[in-house]
């Protein structure tokens, strides 16, 4: 979006007043975008652009997942902990895996293991939050496994992880 003195912010949340100007979701349409002065352009006005927009539009749709994280949990669409993941694991699969990226190999991997042996197909996993991201979301000093529970959350979470995914890798490629 472009405020009236004429500085553009990220709209991650597609909810600001007024007219936008639209990007991919992506670092290389964002960047290019920045390049051709398509903001200016597209407004039909000078725009001023915050040095680093790129990271910007990042972090700013990094902390939309996380707040959407957040707000599973207290509204109890998710297991959390290796324990609960496993029981939900087992009861039915999970719309999706969200695992620490800097969480031990080995719990991941029983988990995916198990999703796969009982539900026959690997399950949507997630990776791209440390462990102290996903607890500062919820409180908590850390958090390395979480699954969502509840589909329609799981497709917000989906919708906005894959806005994320242009900007930044969401399972690392070691995982698969």
């Amino acid at each position: 979006m472009i405020a009236p003195d004429g500085a553009v912010a990220p709209d991650v949340s597609v909810k600001a007043p007024g007219r936008g100007v639209w990007v991919r979701a992506d670092r290389a349409a964002v960047e290019l975008a920045i390049k051709r002065n398509a903001f200016a352009r597209s407004a039909k006005r000078p725009a001023k652009l915050p040095l680093g927009l790129a990271d910007l539009v990042e972090a700013r749709l990094a902390q939309r997942c996380l707040d959407l994280f957040s707000l599973g949990a207290k509204a109890s669409a998710l297991a959390l902990g290796f324990e609960q993941v496993e029981a939900a694991v087992r009861l039915r699969a999970p719309f999706s895996l969200i695992e620490a990226s800097d969480g031990a190999p080995d719990g991941r991997g029983k988990l995916v293991k198990l999703h796969f042996g009982l539900w026959g197909q690997e399950p949507e996993l997630v990776g791209c939050f440390t462990s102290a991201e996903l607890g500062m979301a919820l409180g908590r000093d850390r958090v390395v496994h979480a699954a969502w529970l509840q589909e329609r959350m799981a497709q917000r979470w989906a919708a906005d992880i894959s806005r994320l995914a242009g900007f930044r890798v969401i399972t690392p490629a070691s995982w698969l």
